[in-house]
């Protein structure tokens, strides 16, 4: 039997201590790493928060009544796949709204968007059609884009701001501009006023160029307010000097306020009063009898 000497087993026993020692040191290290190993692999896996984006650079655009609005914007997804959305536009009462492609004039209520990818998409509103329902304000339409699949919802709104529009329309009754007078006398003709704007105009009033010393009077001389959409009817009264000249004439109506005005040129034919007429016709019968008379004496010489 080989005997080992005590330096070769005191040796032996050192590299088994050592051993043992580096082992017990190296396994916490070894499980820290695996630990850290599991973390990482953890949060490579998180699953990415699902959203919807509106970019939209132009929240706010204002016309005058009558005109509609588009509002352009873009919608883009967060999420892990793709998925179809339900378009819904809320707008304010007697209005219309509804989403369109961008570059398109059909009407969408659904679209179906790729994560990460931007879909452009454009709001068009429409407001009354009715100018007395058109009040100048702001207006909001709001726009949801909804997955009920994935509990998932954004909306963003518009505003589209009404601005007035003033405008008066003066013209005859009958739609004739042309009518006829009796030299001193009062000779009515009616116009109508109407409000063709989309707000309330104050403070009318009406003015004439006529011929020197012919007098023309509205009535109602003045309009304290004027709503949208209303008419009123104007009388005015024509009167020639007593000696006119029979012939036509041109006068020329207006109405104004602070934001709107109009006119309109009517022509007066004025005839002589039917006094003067017969007062011509006896004065031609009288001259025809004297000169029958003076006729009647010569012959008789």
């Amino acid at each position: 039997m080989v005997k080992v000497s005590k330096k070769i087993r005191a040796s032996i026993i050192i590299l088994i201590a050592v051993f043992a020692i580096s082992l017990i040191l190296l396994i916490p290290g070894v499980i820290i790493a695996q630990e850290n190993n599991t973390n990482d692999t953890t949060e490579t896996t998180v699953d990415i928060p699902k959203e919807i984006k509106f970019d939209v650079v132009y929240p706010k655009l204002s016309a005058k009544a009558g005109n509609n609005f588009e509002f352009k914007f873009d919608v883009t997804y967060n999420g892990d796949e793709e998925a179809t959305f339900d378009i819904i536009s809320q707008a304010p009462k007697n209005w219309y709204a509804a989403v369109k492609p961008s570059y398109q004039e059909s009407e969408i209520t659904a679209v179906k968007l790729q994560p990460g990818k931007k879909e452009s998409l454009k709001l068009v509103a429409y407001p009354p059609v009715l100018k007395k329902l058109q009040q100048p304000g702001d207006y909001e339409i709001k726009v949801t884009l909804k997955n009920e699949d994935l509990k998932l919802s954004q909306e963003y709104t518009f505003t589209a701001t009404i601005t007035a529009v003033y405008e008066l329309d003066l013209s005859p009754k009958y739609g004739v501009l042309n009518t006829k007078a009796t030299a001193g006398k009062d000779n009515p003709f009616i116009v109508v006023l109407k409000n063709t704007g989309s707000d309330t105009i104050e403070n009318i009033t009406f003015k004439s160029d006529a011929p020197q010393k012919w007098i023309v009077k509205f009535s109602p001389e003045k309009i304290e307010k004027l709503n949208a959409d209303e008419s009123k009817d104007i009388e005015v009264k024509i009167t020639p000097p007593d000696k006119t000249i029979a012939g036509d004439y041109m006068l020329n109506f207006s109405v104004s306020s602070e934001n709107a005005s109009d006119n309109i040129d009517v022509r007066v034919t004025v005839e002589t009063p039917s006094i003067w007429g017969w007062v011509g016709v006896a004065i031609i019968v009288v001259v025809v009898v004297g000169v029958g008379v003076i006729f009647a004496r010569l012959g008789r010489r």
